[in-house]
């Protein structure tokens, strides 16, 4: 099987279930940068093999299909998919990390080692898929709960990189 259909070569590209839109358009963007999110994990996995990380993977998978599909197919071909649920499991990681932080002094300057950069990098990313996320919700509800577990996670990134500066004991500078 070949890689290339040559069905994109003018700018446009299907959705699950076959709609033609343009490669410009705002569910595009959301789920590239979904994609990308998902490759920056992948470098923070390669220097912290978190296993919520690669459960982190999967969900964005979840969602970065449930942007690539109109949403009157959801139950088509995301039938199992509990979003409250995932938002759940995001919490449930914040708040086990955030017992163990101290409480938030001020803002943090992203740098103190490669894992906490990309995983500044990760948040950045985040937060530019919830902002393009948004730009969809408005036009249509049906998007809010990928709202909410985007927004979450990206709290999820930040929490991380301060989690991972206790636990490697690395230097936080503050912005001042």
């Amino acid at each position: 099987m070949k890689i290339y259909t040559k069905t994109g070569d003018k700018g446009e590209t299907s959705l699950v279930g076959g709609k033609r839109v343009k490669k410009y358009d705002t569910l595009l963007e959301a789920y590239g940068t979904i994609d990308e999110l998902n490759a920056h994990i992948g470098l923070v996995i390669a220097d912290e093999p978190e296993p919520f990380l690669t459960d982190i993977q999967r969900m964005l998978f979840v969602v970065g299909g449930m942007l690539a599909t109109e949403t009157q197919n959801w139950s088509k071909y995301w039938p199992d998919t509990d979003l409250e649920s995932l938002l759940q499991n995001v919490e449930q990681e914040i708040d086990r990390m955030s017992a163990e932080l101290e409480p938030f002094k001020g803002f943090i300057l992203p740098q103190g080692s490669m894992l906490i950069a990309h995983i500044h990098v990760c948040r950045t990313v985040c937060r530019r898929a919830e902002r393009l996320v948004v730009k969809i919700a408005e036009k249509d509800e049906t998007y809010s709960a990928l709202l909410k577990l985007v927004n979450r996670l990206s709290d999820y990134f930040f929490i991380l990189a301060q989690y991972c500066h206790k636990k490697k004991n690395i230097f936080v500078t503050y912005w001042k």
